[in-house]
């Protein structure tokens, strides 16, 4: 488990074509209910040294990682051909209450994340990708699971 930063150092081309897959784009985050139930939600994460997604405070998301932080996250595809491919991530998510953690993520977003939101940081212990070539996926794997 590390900071996306780390899982760069350690696989380069996978963590090149998640930025590109993810960073500023929508992408879906599935957390876990208080029943234990799946719950999936659009996020925009923010890719820097660090991954990190900003929400509202009363978001049910914010909600399910204080209480359990694993999560997955997946990027969207383009098409239903599988597009440009597709790239997921999965890890566990803490709150971040640092002002200059905080300040990180505010400068990586392409966005200008409202004040009043609160801050996760995703910890990346594994990340998968898929493309097609010549109509075959083509599957890379790093990490645990």
């Amino acid at each position: 488990m590390g900071t996306w930063a780390e899982f760069a150092a350690a696989n380069a081309e996978l963590a090149a074509f998640g930025t590109e897959r993810l960073h500023g784009g929508v992408s879906y985050l599935a957390t876990v209910r208080r029943d234990g139930t799946p719950r999936v939600h659009p996020v925009t994460p923010i890719i820097g040294e660090r991954l990190f997604i900003f929400m509202e405070p009363s978001s049910p998301k914010g909600h399910d990682l204080l209480r359990n932080p694993a999560y997955a996250l997946h990027g969207g595809v383009a098409d239903t051909a599988g597009g440009a491919g597709e790239f997921s991530v999965r890890g566990t998510a803490r709150l971040v209450e640092d002002l200059v953690r905080r300040a990180e993520a505010v400068a990586a977003s392409p966005y200008r994340p409202a004040d009043r939101y609160v801050l996760f940081e995703l910890d990346v212990d594994g990340a998968a990708s898929t493309v097609y070539e010549g109509g075959n996926p083509v599957h890379r794997r790093w990490g645990s699971g």
